[in-house]
């Protein structure tokens, strides 16, 4: 495997299979480690990733960073596999390629409290790029693996490098910006708007987002906002 080069103000960390690159990313950032890091291990069948943030507003704004890094990941497949692939972003992380689920973006922060500075925030990336298991083809009609889909051809490292330059393009968009245009690629990429969906305990119309991404779901109640901090995993 070749060593990924990565943009300025990113650097790399490699680990070695058996460790999660996202709960290694998370204890170095609880230990203080530079924003900008990036945990990861590109083995045959899986790639896996994450980058360190330090957000410098609530939690609640900050969060724009896991729709964020999905998009930089729809990018940067959109850059180097065949045109025909289709990447669609469910709400809370999961990735889904020509409509079935294909890994997911992951968080967690060093708060849960929205309305705090969190110190730190971590963004995962895990892909699956080949089916594995002893399951027949075919069991899992809703489950795919990236070179299930046509590309094959995609080198694990090359996206990871791609991952991060359309990442880091988008965060200095959102910093220079704000997050107008984050929204309207969102919005474009969404899995699930206008559809009945389960989330948080609720089951509804997932009517879209406001303006930090959480989810507006409407049901016989009425319409409830879910933050989207409520999907940031917890420590163990």
């Amino acid at each position: 495997m070749s060593t990924p080069a990565f943009p300025p103000l990113m650097s790399g960390h490699p680990v070695d299979a058996g460790i999660d690159p996202f709960e290694k990313a998370c204890a170095m950032a609880a230990l203080g480690c530079d924003a900008g890091v990036i945990v990861y291990n590109v083995a045959a069948n899986r790639l896996a990733a994450a980058l360190v943030m330090a957000p410098e507003v609530p939690l609640q704004e900050a969060m724009a960073m896991l729709p964020l890094c999905a998009v930089g990941f729809q990018n940067a497949l959109g850059a180097l596999g065949p045109p025909e692939v289709a990447v669609h972003l469910e709400w809370d992380g999961g990735l889904r390629v020509n409509s079935a689920a294909c890994g997911r973006m992951r968080a967690m922060a060093g708060t849960d409290d929205p309305a705090a500075l969190p110190g730190w925030l971590v963004v995962g990336l895990d892909l699956p790029l080949l089916m594995t298991g002893t399951a027949p083809p075919g069991a899992r009609p809703d489950e795919t693996a990236l070179y299930e889909e046509g590309c094959a051809d995609v080198d694990a490292t090359a996206l990871l490098e791609a991952w991060a330059r359309h990442t880091l393009n988008w965060i200095n968009r959102w910093e220079d910006g704000g997050p107008r245009a984050l929204h309207a690629e969102w919005r474009g990429l969404a899995q699930g708007i206008g559809e009945e969906i389960t989330q948080g305990g609720r089951t509804g119309t997932f009517l879209g987002v406001d303006e930090n991404f959480g989810m507006l779901l409407r049901d016989q109640d009425g319409t409830h906002l879910i933050p989207l901090s409520s999907v940031l995993e917890q420590s163990t």
